[in-house]
């Protein structure tokens, strides 16, 4: 069909027209009839439905039946539809779909001046998105140089103009069920990664990357997601924290202050760097975070079987590693302070498992009292303790970081009591989020029944230890 081009016409016009083009629009009408309104308005209605496309200076203004009718084909042709929209909305969704330069190459021997008929380069259905796949795959493994991954999540982000009108077009023109434009890219995308010989799954969870692409821009975001690594760890110092402790002074500065000697920490030793330094240089990877079940002070030693913990490693390069030489490498660095015994993978789901265990706990305390009494009297007075619920305030020395209240823990058992001169030993097993050391002292009063209260004289704890966590 050919297309009517408008005529560039020069109208000369005297100053008797002109006077009547003034008066036609109303200058010099009193009164126009409702006649003449009614004509004026006819002519400068233009009609409109939704269906025309303005490309090049051309308009495409008639009905045509869906694809994969010949004249469906046909028109969309003729709409700049490329190979690839062309192979997706111009048949029936079949496992072997005919390409798109085939449904092209049969519809010009039907109509053999077709290809004379397109109205513009710029496929309106993906704007040309489908010949930057090469390009998108090739930035995603770019991204991803040096990085072990075998499964991975792909996203697209395209225009919300581009989604509409594809929609549309396609709705109206496309082949009944035929693919989204969104759904196509993935999966073009997809195909050409599967044919570089990588062994890659495509998954919706737990992937080992994850790749977002601007389908405007072609920028390609990676995120590499981390491992995680379950495990028990033996605090053997009582000088050293569980996790980072940014120095007081600069508050953990990057560059550090000379309080710190440039580390930025307050303690330079922690288990989460002595376990974690060693897996992050085996993975090579950015950072690691620590996740313990519960905590112990800095100057109390976590022994038995070891406390429950699992470490993030963030952005890893590397995402196997034997873990035989994992354990080695963490002992190794942490000799004299912290050790393992086995580590094993997990995912991040066992976080929570960790942080929510309440499990009961033992310990072993020794305190030194004011004034001694009789041996058998300080035994029988802290053994009338054993299976008590007490009442514990919020410790003086957590309040900054802990909600004021009072919490109700219970005394599982007391067992071999030790006197020494003005020191007594015991072991104890208690719930979870007892406060032992305020069981021994009080905290003046805040802890009710104490071992101070029980005894009657005045209690200093000299040191404490963790001797097992009763985790399953």
């Amino acid at each position: 069909m050919a297309l009517d081009e408008p005529e560039d016409r020069v109208v000369e016009i005297d100053e008797e027209d002109e006077w009547q083009l003034y008066a036609s629009a109303g200058y010099a009408a009193i009164e126009p009839s409702f006649e003449e309104e009614e004509a004026e308005s006819k002519e400068e209605e233009v009609w409109f439905d939704g269906d025309d496309f303005d490309l090049g200076g051309k308009s495409v203004n008639w009905d045509a039946p869906p694809c994969p009718a010949p004249l469906g084909i046909a028109h969309v042709i003729k709409l700049g539809v490329c190979d690839h929209c062309l192979s997706r909305i111009g048949g029936p969704r079949i496992s072997e779909s005919p390409s798109g330069s085939a449904i092209r190459s049969q519809a010009y021997e039907r109509d053999i001046e077709l290809s004379t008929k397109v109205l513009q380069d710029i496929c309106p259905l993906c704007e040309n998105l489908f010949e930057d796949v090469d390009n998108i795959v090739d930035r995603v493994f770019e991204s991803l140089s040096g990085v072990e991954f075998s499964t991975m999540q792909f996203g697209i982000h395209l225009p919300k103009d581009l989604v509409q009108e594809e929609d549309r077009i396609r709705t109206k023109y496309g082949a009944p069920g035929s693919n989204p434009l969104k759904g196509s890219i993935v999966e073009a995308i997809h195909n050409n990664i599967r044919k570089l010989e990588r062994k890659v799954d495509f998954v919706k969870e737990r992937p080992d990357v994850m790749v977002l692409v601007d389908g405007l821009t072609l920028r390609v975001d990676v995120d590499v997601r981390p491992v995680f690594l379950y495990g028990r760890y033996r605090k053997l110092s009582r000088e050293i924290p569980q996790t980072r402790w940014p120095c007081r002074a600069c508050r953990g500065r990057s560059e550090g202050c000379e309080s710190c000697n440039g580390s930025g920490l307050q303690y330079v030793d922690s288990v989460q760097d002595l376990i974690g330094e060693p897996v992050k240089q085996a993975l090579d990877a950015d950072d690691t975070s620590f996740h313990g079940m519960g905590r112990e002070d800095i100057d109390v030693r976590c022994l038995g079987s070891g406390r429950p913990f699992v470490l993030e490693i963030k952005r890893p390069r590397k995402r196997r590693y034997p873990l035989s030489d994992i354990v080695k490498m963490v002992n190794q660095n942490g000799t004299s302070k912290v050790e393992v015994d086995t580590l094993e993978w997990c995912n991040k789901s066992k976080i929570n498992n960790v942080k929510q265990s309440r499990s009961e706990k033992s310990y072993t305390i020794r305190f030194r009292v004011g004034e001694i009494g009789k041996e058998a009297d300080i035994i029988e007075a802290i053994q009338s303790l054993s299976g008590q619920t007490i009442e514990q305030e919020t410790p003086k020395r957590v309040s900054h970081r802990r909600a004021a209240k009072i919490r109700k823990r219970k005394l599982v058992s007391i067992e071999n009591i030790q006197v020494e001169d003005q020191e007594v030993q015991l072991t104890l097993r208690c719930e979870a989020g007892t406060y032992v050391k305020e069981l021994v002292h009080s905290d003046d009063g805040r802890t009710n029944p104490s071992v101070q209260s029980a005894i009657g004289s005045n209690c200093e704890v000299i040191w404490l230890d963790v001797e097992e966590i009763h985790a399953e």
